[in-house]
């Protein structure tokens, strides 16, 4: 019972949450410089002070900024996110067709740096003095301290032109198209450069997280109570250790879900990976403010979802934050 009412708890304080992230970000996308309008005409080659006034009346731009917000909320209310002043289409069809790509790219790039960075921390950890360990902890600052889109423009590089053996953009091959099992092959071949440039920064923080908490982990009494009655190092690690090493990690991840598609925004204007991320991008440059709106409002509803999931999550592998919930 506690758990629900927790959960229902922190499904409320979401949707406070999604209702100060769209006016907030109604004010900003209005309030900053660009006119949408000027944006229209010049892709059309021009138009004259009558057809720029029938857009600003056809998009309600001549309304005042708070007519505008509660018209948008009204619409918003109902599932209604408008129509793209640059497809001209609804939103909604545009959001729905890029999730997906975004969805395999995000959570391909969170397994990759959570099961490889822990794995890397942990075996780090049992020699922390050792040459692999000092080696992990290079290879985790440079990987952190590198600009995504540098780290991407590389791997492009490398294995786009040098060593031409992985596909460099887009999400299939346009070109010889596959159906079925052979098209889900295509698609994880197109998905790897853009997953692990987008998993490296993260891959990187995991692994000194894990390498740090391993290491105090490992130093506690109960550690040294598991080896003194002679269970093997693969239980004492796997079992007892990385169980509580997990926890902050999984904290964390909750925590750097937003930080995470920040990252795809650029990771999939790089390889051309057609998501939100682009999406996003190309809504900024052509003043497009219904999708914009809505692709933002979409991912703080899957942070906020993932952040929920990962509390969930936290809650299974520490069983003692069920005796504290009231």
């Amino acid at each position: 019972m506690n758990s629900l009412l927790h959960l229902l708890r922190q499904v409320m304080n979401g949707i406070g949450l999604l209702f100060a992230v769209i006016v907030l970000n109604f004010f900003m996308i209005h309030l900053a410089p660009g006119d949408p309008v000027q944006v229209i005409a010049g892709e059309m080659g021009g138009a004259s002070a009558e057809v720029v006034a029938a857009l600003r009346e056809k998009y309600g731009l001549n309304d005042s900024l708070i007519h505008q917000l509660m018209t948008y909320l009204s619409k918003v209310a109902t599932g209604d996110f408008g129509y793209s002043y640059y497809y001209n289409e609804p939103v909604l069809n545009l959001i729905f067709s890029r999730l997906p790509a975004t969805v395999y790219l995000a959570v391909t790039s969170l397994i990759l740096a959570v099961v490889i960075g822990t794995l890397l921390g942990t075996v780090s950890a049992r020699r922390p003095n050792g040459l692999l360990s000092q080696l992990v902890t290079v290879v985790s600052l440079v990987g952190y301290s590198a600009p995504i889109f540098w780290t991407g423009l590389m791997l492009l590089l490398l294995f786009g032109s040098i060593w031409p053996i992985m596909p460099v953009s887009g999400m299939a091959n346009v070109v010889d198209q596959k159906a079925g099992f052979a098209y889900v092959i295509d698609v994880a071949h197109h998905l790897i450069l853009p997953s692990v440039t987008l998993a490296i920064v993260f891959m990187a923080q995991y692994s000194r997280l894990a390498r740090v908490n391993m290491i105090d982990v490992l130093s506690s009494d109960y550690i040294r109570t598991a080896r003194a009655k002679g269970l093997p190092e693969r239980t004492v690690i796997g079992k007892h250790a990385l169980r509580n090493t997990l926890i902050p990690i999984v904290t964390i991840v909750g925590l750097q879900f937003g930080n995470l598609f920040a990252g795809a925004i650029l990771v999939e204007t790089v390889f051309s990976w057609p998501g939100l991320g682009r999406l996003v991008f190309e809504s900024i440059l052509r003043r497009d403010y219904p999708t914009l709106l809505a692709v933002l409002f979409f991912s703080a509803l899957l942070v906020m979802v993932a952040n929920i999931i990962t509390d969930f999550v936290y809650r299974m592998i520490d069983p003692r934050i069920q005796a504290r919930v009231g």
